[in-house]
């Protein structure tokens, strides 16, 4: 038993280094399958607000890449696709589902603070950017100055990261000239004007957030 032991948590392990390959939107297409269990394009790019071609591309290159595989079967039942209210559908679609290799993977990720934190380090270059993010989810605005603070970064580089996470589609620019306070909740006022640049985190990241079991900060020895 020892030997099957040690090839499955190599190839979970080989699993892992394969998802911190890729983008934050296919890591959240792989946390919604581990929560949906199976799920088809258009449900996935509906929740994202997306058009369905980009999903659809992104879920040929992920089963491409052996994470993830289709349904077989004419028919699904409730108890397999979470997301479904129906107690038995056919098959009108093509449904997806996480590989067993890729299912282990992403629950280790999802529950383990250091390896999700080198996944957003392998795509950015950067530390403490799920530090900025969790951050962030609870602020809900704040801006360079704040951020630079929260990654131990000077303003160049808080600048340098933030432009990467908004091409990453993980932050976008608050456009609103006036902030309500219940909208900043790192520094309370009754209101704030838009003096500066505000940042805030965007639905990809809030779910893929929310899919996980990471909403604070580690506890410090």
């Amino acid at each position: 038993m020892e030997p099957n032991k040690n090839i499955e948590e190599k190839n979970i392990n080989n699993t892992i280094l394969k998802i911190y390959g890729v983008s934050p939107l296919d890591l959240y297409i792989l946390f919604h399958l581990k929560k949906a269990n199976i799920d088809y394009g258009k449900s996935i790019a509906s929740i994202l607000e997306i058009p369905i071609d980009i999903i659809i591309d992104e879920l040929d290159k992920l089963e491409m890449m052996g994470l993830i595989q289709r349904h077989q079967g004419s028919s699904i039942k409730r108890s397999e696709a979470k997301f479904k209210l129906a107690e038995q559908v056919r098959k009108h679609h093509t449904y997806y589902k996480l590989t067993k290799e890729t299912c282990l993977a992403i629950r280790y990720l999802t529950r383990n603070y250091n390896a999700m934190n080198n996944y957003f380090k392998n795509i950015t270059g950067y530390n403490n950017i799920l530090k900025l993010l969790i951050f962030l989810r609870k602020a809900e605005n704040e801006h360079a100055g704040t951020i630079s603070k929260v990654l131990g970064e000077d303003m160049e580089n808080t600048i340098i990261i933030l432009e990467k996470l908004e091409k990453l589609g993980l932050v976008n620019i608050v456009k609103e000239k006036i902030i309500k306070a219940k909208h900043r909740k790192a520094k309370p006022k009754e209101e704030t004007r838009t003096h500066h640049i505000y940042y805030k985190i965007t639905r990809m990241a809030e779910l893929i957030l929310r899919y996980s079991e990471l909403n604070s900060f580690p506890k410090q020895d």
